[in-house]
């Protein structure tokens, strides 16, 4: 597997990250066990998850269970990955965010007005408990999940940069944000010398949303962004959009095809059907295989051995300039 640089801070990582939010609830452990080690064994070193992972997964949990479950599969190999997990997106309200739960799917503006944000003493508190559950000195990449702007932005990255210091975490990013947030962290991290954001983590995939304007999800004025920032890398969550590139009845039934139904998107799923085709491959894996050659950190989060199965072919999937052009120019 490819090994690319995070931002400008010398640290190479693989370019196909592990998802592992999962892990723990709807991945059983023997599952993420062997999910985890064939993603070792391709290559990978680049793992995603949070210290919220996933109390939505069931009434018996309350986060942190992908967390505690990583802890105990990376006993004796800590020095064999990259570790990325996040703070503030941990509801203080688990009855009040379960009860948003509708027959449509999970209402996360009301889940949203749960969360615990990002002051300092959440930072402080939050990254000691995930330290605890991964059963590591130190963390890599660390996240704010959510950009909340309820504390001053000051106070956080003040915090953030305390933890660096401490050796407690290695680097820094933020998720779920808008471009000209961004802009101002960056700027601020640099004025004041404090530890400056080496990754932004949004939903990206070679799809383009239809209208969508959320900063979960990255659009135009991000990615401009970003090309002018090298120092930032992109983490692309939601990589195959939960693996729509291949089933039309699924892309159809699935709520985050909403966000991207339209002649763009018809037209950009022909041009994969005929990469597709020609390669021998499925839509999913085309579709990662772009991220792959547009420098991007796609994640991947396969809940079952299956679908880790029907991805990694990906990680090695040649895509011709001609190919790159059928499907940049769609």
């Amino acid at each position: 597997m490819k090994k690319v640089e995070l931002g400008r801070t010398g640290q190479q990582v693989s370019q196909v990250s592990l998802g592992c939010m999962t892990m723990g609830t709807s991945t059983d452990e023997k599952t993420s066990a062997r999910i985890l080690d064939a993603y070792l064994d391709a290559g990978g070193d680049f793992l995603d998850t949070a210290n919220c992972y996933a109390w939505w997964a069931g009434s018996s949990f309350s986060g942190g269970e992908s967390e505690a479950v990583l802890g105990r599969l990376l006993r004796g190999r800590r020095d064999r990955v990259f570790l990325a997990t996040k703070v503030s997106a941990q509801p203080t309200d688990l009855p009040a965010a379960r009860a948003a739960q509708r027959p449509s799917g999970m209402d996360w503006e009301a889940v949203e007005r749960t969360y615990e944000g990002a002051s300092a003493a959440v930072i402080e508190r939050s990254v000691e408990e995930s330290l605890r559950r991964l059963g590591t000195d130190h963390i890599d990449l660390y996240y704010v999940h959510v950009d909340l702007r309820r504390e001053p932005l000051e106070e956080t990255l003040s915090a953030l940069d305390g933890l660096v210091r401490a050796g407690k975490v290695r680097h820094t990013g933020w998720s779920n944000i808008r471009a000209w947030r961004l802009e101002h962290i960056h700027s601020l991290s640099l004025a004041h010398g404090w530890a400056p954001p080496a990754a932004v983590q949004v939903q990206h995939s070679y799809l383009r949303p239809a209208g969508a304007d959320t900063p979960s999800i990255a659009g135009g004025e991000l990615l401009d962004w970003l090309v002018a920032h090298p120092d930032v890398s992109l983490a692309a969550y939601s990589a195959l959009l939960r693996g729509i590139y291949d089933d039309a009845a699924y892309r159809e039934a699935t709520p985050i095809w909403r966000s991207y139904a339209g002649p763009d998107s018809e037209s950009r799923l022909a041009a994969v059907s005929k990469v597709a085709s020609a390669l021998g491959a499925t839509g999913n894996q085309v579709a990662l295989a772009w991220l792959l050659r547009k420098q991007v950190i796609p994640l991947i989060g396969p809940r079952t051995w299956e679908h880790y199965e029907s991805i990694a072919p990906a990680f090695t999937l040649d895509l011709s300039d001609e190919h790159m052009s059928l499907l940049d120019n769609a």
